[in-house]
């Protein structure tokens, strides 16, 4: 039986669109594997980790039978890689379908793999209880996640920490990340207001494989949130994904208000004033101090070697002095992941944390704590 015959890059194209979750090595091997099911000339991809479920589908051309089997993704990826772009390939099963060999020919390359049994592939069970659909432009939740993402915690011991908290109310979509240091929030417009509120914290490998999988146009995707999943649906795709419990901190309280002195400059020449202050910062201590003055903000770094950078940038400012520390990884994560190009800066004192706004966007903000230096 033909099981496909299409471009090589045709293939691969459907099979890198669901293979970020799975892992090369595995406590289930056939997790490793991708699920194809064959119905006519349409071949449906699926992949899981038991916590993520990835599935597509594409006209792949083949015979007019069905076939349901597993083979390893990323093995099956790696051949076709390998594989001129323009090549046409046929992926072969025997004709009863039953034996647990795939062969894959391109050319005068010829690869037979092995498969496991489709019935030993273990779906994600989906949730009954799915509340109201919601859509945003591809191009939109990819912003989001942007602006957002790098605040996420990695490993924390507060579970609820590693990853992002999604908020639907009203006619609004609100992102949140913390790792406890720092906080991002994004927010945009839904179209249409959803009835009820909808709040849920997507896991940080959910978080990046979305961020690698959506498309930066104007196309919906759709979500769909429960107690215990969430369903993205977009070009072609469905998405199921287990949340992370807990509760999320109540970030509103930690967004400082009223602050009185207000810095404009523009956001390119602070980051790479701060990437060059960084480089004689150390491993271990990644500080940098800035003193903000009418007129002017300076930036210096030190190490324990006794080396020392200064820079200088003209500013919009005319409050108190002020001389603040950060770590300069928090500041260049957040400007490295935005692109307008005025940045506003509230600061109260030395003490309080320093908060990050951009006039272009209103739905953006970045709270920094401050550091002893």
């Amino acid at each position: 039986m033909i099981v496909l015959k299409a471009a090589q890059a045709k293939l691969l194209d459907a099979l890198q669109s669901v293979a970020g979750i799975v892992e090369r090595r595995h406590t289930l091997p056939i997790l490793a594997n991708v699920l194809l099911r064959k119905n006519g000339e349409s071949v449906e991809f699926t992949t899981s980790d038991l916590e993520i479920q990835v599935r597509t589908s594409a006209e792949l051309g083949g015979d007019s039978g069905e076939l349901r089997t597993t083979v390893g993704a990323r093995k099956l990826i790696d051949i076709l890689r390998a594989l001129p772009a323009d090549q046409v390939v046929t992926l072969t099963a025997n004709a009863s379908g039953a034996a647990n060999k795939l062969t894959l020919q391109g050319g005068k390359s010829r690869f037979t793999l092995q498969t496991l049994p489709a019935d030993d592939f273990p779906l994600v069970n989906e949730s009954v209880d799915f509340g109201p659909t919601f859509a945003v432009p591809q191009k939109t939740l990819r912003d989001l996640i942007n602006q957002v993402h790098f605040a996420m915690a990695v490993h924390d011991i507060r579970y609820y920490l590693n990853g992002i908290l999604f908020i639907a109310e009203g006619k609004t979509l609100t992102l949140v990340a913390t790792d406890g240091h720092r906080l991002a929030l994004a927010q945009s417009p839904l179209d249409a207001a959803v009835p009820t509120r909808q709040e849920v914290i997507l896991p940080r490998k959910t978080v990046l494989e979305l961020q690698r999988l959506l498309r930066d146009e104007e196309t919906p995707i759709e979500m769909r949130f429960a107690n215990n999943q969430a369903k993205f649906a977009f070009s072609g795709m469905e998405f199921v994904t287990k949340l992370v419990e807990g509760k999320f901190p109540d970030y509103n309280r930690v967004i400082p208000k009223n602050h009185k002195n207000i810095v404009s400059l523009g956001r390119l020449p602070l980051l790479n004033a701060l990437q060059r202050a960084a480089i004689l910062t150390s491993e271990k201590f990644k500080g940098v101090r800035l003193n903000v003055d009418p007129g002017v903000l300076r930036i210096s770094s030190n190490n324990a070697e006794q080396e020392e950078a200064k820079e200088e940038l003209e500013v919009d400012y005319s409050g108190d002095a002020i001389e603040i520390g950060f770590n300069v990884t928090y500041l260049i994560d957040a400007l490295a992941n935005i692109s307008q190009e005025t940045l506003r800066i509230e600061l109260q004192d030395n003490a309080a944390s320093a908060l990050f706004t951009l006039p272009e966007t209103p739905g953006f903000k970045y709270v920094v704590m401050p550091m002893r230096i």
